[in-house]
């Protein structure tokens, strides 16, 4: 535990998304088989398909799981601190698929020479199944995704701290404009 909490404070995750670091250390592999490890440096082109997350869970219980960008347009500059890239509630155990997605996955985006980007997972166990009254955004929109909090989102879900969380670092790469493509709708 202590080493998840010393990257999440190394990398400034706390106190720029959290306050607490995760209980866990979350697993996170892409089907080009490459895994997130507390601040490796991937590429957008690595990590622009769903990827894999595992955890331990607890029996019938329910998960939310939150990607986000801290570093929005820049970490110099993060006037649109966070922008969120998935968030999923209602997730049993972790069957991210088969829970109710508010925000559909979107891979990392970073603007070319805006530097390394952090992107954050994280895990937070629900106490009841979950109502939201959050936007529905597709893959194909990049609306409503600026200016996310994730503590306000954690406040008002009252998910209390994460269970399990890990990130990777990532800047631009030819596959961004693709993305921002998608992101616009075409």
């Amino acid at each position: 535990m202590a080493d998840i909490s010393e990257s999440f404070k190394k990398h400034k995750i706390i106190p720029d998304i959290l306050q607490v670091a995760p209980a866990k250390l979350l697993k996170v592999t892409y089907a080009s088989g490459v895994e997130v490890n507390s601040g490796n440096e991937l590429t957008p082109t690595q990590v622009k398909n769903n990827p894999r997350l595992e955890w331990e869970t607890e029996e019938n219980a329910l998960y939310a799981v939150i990607l986000t960008d801290p570093d929005a347009p820049s970490r110099k500059e993060p006037k649109f601190r966070e922008w969120h890239h998935w968030l999923v509630v209602n997730v049993p155990g972790t069957q991210v698929d088969k829970g109710d997605v508010l925000s559909a996955f979107v891979g990392a985006g970073p603007p070319q020479g805006t530097g390394l980007h952090r992107y954050v997972f994280l895990v937070y166990k629900q106490s009841q199944k979950l109502s939201c009254n959050e936007p529905h955004i597709p893959k194909t929109s990049g609306d409503k995704r600026g200016k996310f909090s994730t503590e306000k989102f954690v406040a008002k879900y009252k998910l209390g701290n994460p269970v399990a969380g890990n990130f990777f670092q990532a800047q631009w790469d030819d596959y961004v404009p693709t993305l921002y493509k998608q992101l616009s709708g075409k």
